[in-house]
């Protein structure tokens, strides 16, 4: 590549290489890398509903009904009082997680979307146990932006640590390059709700005279003390000792003292989104469990 006179640039091949070459002795997908992958299925299921139906106000049954493969329609899910701005960037979430959807099943096939509990009741009992009583008013994701902000707080952050703990595990070039596709959008779908609840972090959240950053710090916690393998989830405000470099209360982004993005495994994910603290006894968002060969084999276990 040169530059020419007249400050144009001259691109001196006519055939440009704009794909890496695949690795040499490999296949692009390993059988080991479809159970992970149909694993992510099950949560980006959950996101693709939860945010359908909350800016649009119908799920995937009408928007993408190939994509359900004959699973039951979710319970309790509803259009939400978004604003304009809340509004837009879940619409803009929903019609991502379809394609998420999509590819991961044209790339390594599907399941039956499984049974998803999306009502107010589920968000309701998880607030309450992150703060150990009942909130008065029960919480209601679908109240206005704000709490459905807070909702959403709960559900991408654990697709995000479940693509950097499956990450390593991964053998084919072609699934690879997906979860690295699906890593970046899930880990800019959190950065962009934990900006927007940043921003808000000294506002309370009404009618509980509860500060944004109080909910997100609770919530982290109840996702810790659910997974039992220590501290991979942080609120948006946290003591010096787990900000960035150790100097700073600000924690826009959740990592460890690297800034490295946390890592969960499956049974860690699973425990979190049933809310028993258990892979092996579904609840929260999956009342009959998730689908694919890891969920199944944890719950063929308990018995």
């Amino acid at each position: 590549m040169t530059l020419t006179s007249t400050n144009f640039i001259h691109i001196s091949s006519s055939h440009p290489t704009c794909n890496a070459p695949n690795p040499p002795h490999t296949l692009p997908v390993y059988q080991q890398d479809v159970d992970l992958l149909q694993f992510a299925e099950n949560l980006e299921f959950l996101e693709a509903e939860f945010f359908s139906w909350g800016a649009l106000g119908y799920g995937l049954d009408r928007a993408a009904p190939q994509l359900v493969m004959g699973g039951p329609p979710p319970i309790g899910a509803r259009k939400a009082n978004l604003d304009f701005l809340t509004k837009n960037i879940i619409t803009e979430f929903a019609y991502q997680e379809r394609g998420h959807l999509r590819i991961i099943q044209s790339t390594v096939g599907g399941f039956p979307r499984p049974l998803l509990n999306l009502s107010a009741q589920t968000f309701a009992k998880l607030f309450d146990e992150a703060f150990g009583y009942g909130l008065d008013p029960p919480f209601d994701p679908y109240r206005d932006g704000l709490n459905y902000m807070l909702a959403s707080y709960v559900i991408p952050y654990m697709g995000l640590v479940g693509y950097v703990g499956a990450n390593p595990l991964l053998q084919g070039y072609k699934t690879k390059r997906l979860l690295a596709g699906l890593l970046g959008v899930e880990a800019g779908q959190d950065a962009v709700i934990r900006m927007y609840l940043y921003e808000r972090a000294e506002e309370l959240v009404q009618p509980y005279n509860i500060t944004v950053a109080e909910f997100t710090i609770h919530i982290s916690e109840l996702r810790n003390r659910l997974a039992m393998c220590g501290i991979k989830d942080e609120g948006i405000v946290v003591p010096p000792q787990l900000g960035a470099e150790n100097l700073t209360e600000s924690n826009v982004l959740s990592a460890d003292y690297n800034s490295i993005s946390y890592q969960r495994t499956p049974g860690e994910i699973l425990r979190v989104l049933y809310n028993t603290g258990n892979e092996h006894l579904p609840g929260g968002f999956f009342p009959h469990g998730a689908n694919g060969k890891i969920a199944r084999g944890f719950l063929k276990m308990a018995y």
